[in-house]
């Protein structure tokens, strides 16, 4: 199907979906590509870089309901590859070179909501490598997973998982484990910190890491973004930051974290009810830039990359969802000149 006739029909679901909700701008970005819709519900999207072949990377995102699935899609947004069936997954992040007998493994990790684990996968082709699921929040009443974001800890090469729920506790909301092989070519996972301040008026769902600066982000939904170590051996669970207070039409939602030296960049927050991406600085105090109104309807999560992909995506490759169970990939060039 022709890329512009996919918009024109995800652009048409997404606005009965969301009726009382902000319109698309008229002078909203728009994407490049479209991908090809999933059988239920997008969510949210994580990126795949082929280090040996850049132009064959893949988004990987979630079909969330409770016969959904993790979906492959290439560049041109065509679907390549489904996992096995998951039981409402949530979010998805993904990790490279994790140690499994004896080799490397690139992994992606999802949030399986009604069984209340987290799922892992190998890829590219997405074959489980849990042993069925880990089970997560264990011995807690409210344990429905739903937010994650892997962190490579770069002096070892150690990874972790950070797993966010539908309602927690006012402290220890996020709880991260330690990824490692089972001996037997599997993945298990040890917990290691319980930490996060909540609210109580929504929920965490959106989280992000900055593996360079050792942060992690999550938002708390129609509150703020905030800012903790991801390090579990800093022994420091203070919060470091909470911006994004002000401007938001109500939801904070994905968060990516793009960046541009070693400390500059940015931190790009889907504003869901507005239509919009609030951008932040990644340095300092995480100070406002502007926003970024978008043809992606009512975006829950959100991907970037620095990799333009052989100048296919000038700037980089940014990926959020939208209404109409699919994702829109864009130029990040394209949202970056109408900053404002």
């Amino acid at each position: 199907m022709h890329q512009l006739t996919i918009l024109s029909i995800a652009l048409a679901l997404g606005g009965a979906a969301c009726k009382g909700l902000a319109p698309v701008a008229e002078n909203a970005v728009k994407p490049r590509v479209v991908t090809q819709p999933t059988q239920h519900d997008t969510d949210d999207p994580a990126i795949w870089i082929n280090r040996a072949d850049t132009l064959k990377s893949l988004v990987i995102g979630t079909d969330k309901d409770s016969d959904g699935a993790l979906y492959a899609f290439d560049l041109d947004g065509k679907i390549v590859g489904r996992s096995e069936p998951l039981k409402r997954p949530n979010n998805v992040d993904i990790a490279y070179n994790l140690p499994l007998s004896g080799q490397l493994a690139d992994i992606a990790v999802a949030t399986e909501r009604e069984t209340k684990k987290i799922r892992i996968f190998r890829l590219p082709g997405l074959q489980p490598i849990d042993n069925g699921g880990i089970p997560v929040f264990e011995s807690e009443a409210l344990a429905d997973p739903m937010g994650v974001a892997l962190y490579t800890r770069p002096h070892d090469s150690a990874i972790f998982v950070i797993v966010g729920r539908k309602e927690g506790p006012a402290d220890g909301y996020l709880w991260q484990y330690r990824l490692s092989d089972d001996g037997k070519g599997q993945v298990k996972a040890e917990l290691v910190r319980k930490f996060g301040k909540y609210s109580g008026k929504k929920e965490i769902e959106a989280i992000a890491v900055d593996n360079q600066l050792g942060h992690v982000y999550y938002s708390d939904e129609t509150v703020g973004v905030k800012k903790y170590f991801a390090d579990p051996d800093k022994h420091d669970d203070s919060e470091l930051g909470f911006f994004g207070q002000e401007g938001f039409a109500s939801d904070h939602e994905g968060i990516s974290v793009y960046p541009t030296g070693d400390s500059t960049g940015y931190i790009i927050v889907s504003n869901q009810q507005a239509n919009s991406f609030m951008v932040f600085r990644r340095e300092g105090k995480n100070d406002f830039l502007g926003k970024v109104p978008v043809s992606t309807i009512e975006s829950d999560g959100s991907e970037i990359t620095p990799v333009t992909f052989g100048g296919k995506f000038p700037g980089g490759l940014f990926v959020a969802m939208s209404n109409g169970r699919v994702f829109h990939y864009y130029a990040w060039q394209d949202l970056f000149v109408r900053l404002k």
